[in-house]
């Protein structure tokens, strides 16, 4: 179990981002950290809407979860792909977001785990208004499996970033969740 002990867009990038952009956008800390009780009140501080953290990183989710929450920042809960979602499951209800990460933590341009995809699912079936993100590895080829099994909250990074059109790669993973959401709402 390694998490790095150092921020790569720390508190002070949070910090110059919100003075640049305003209370308008919505910054989702992903903290792949090894300590992440330490960098709940910097960040909340700097700005940051939800404080995303690893499952795996810390001994008392439950008092993590009440820090985040006293700092007046929404809940997020993270897990790596060896990590059983039921291990999530106790958490689900005191949360606003649950990340199923869909390659190993570290490093952009992995392949995408679609073996990752029942979490999703099971996830969504036991949890229906609960956020749910999936983060490596997703763009166009992939997203429409992760919007299927039930992910509302898609992170695409290499997939926008090199691409020769973001703008239209951000509005097809965009369109994808919104339809199948939709569609989940019609079947119910």
């Amino acid at each position: 179990m390694h998490f790095v002990p150092n921020i790569t867009f720390g508190h002070p990038v949070v910090e110059s981002l919100r003075k640049q952009l305003g209370q308008d956008p919505f910054f989702d800390m992903h903290m792949m950290v090894s300590r992440p009780e330490q960098w709940v009140k910097p960040m909340a501080v700097a700005g940051a809407n939800q404080y995303t953290f690893h499952l795996e990183a810390t001994e008392n989710p439950g008092a993590l979860i009440k820090d985040i929450r006293e700092n007046g920042m929404k809940v997020g809960l993270a897990i790596k792909p060896g990590t059983t979602v039921e291990y999530l499951a106790p958490w689900a209800n005191q949360i606003d977001m649950a990340l199923v990460m869909t390659v190993e933590p570290g490093f952009g341009g992995q392949k995408f785990m679609e073996d990752m995809m029942p979490k999703v699912h099971w996830l969504r079936t036991q949890f229906p208004t609960l956020d749910i993100e999936v983060d490596g590895g997703v763009g166009p080829d992939t997203v429409q499996k992760c919007a299927e099994a039930g992910a509302n909250m898609i992170v695409s990074g290499s997939a926008i970033m090199r691409s020769d059109d973001p703008r239209s790669v951000i509005n097809l993973l965009r369109n994808v969740c919104s339809e199948a959401a939709q569609k989940r709402s019609l079947d119910r």
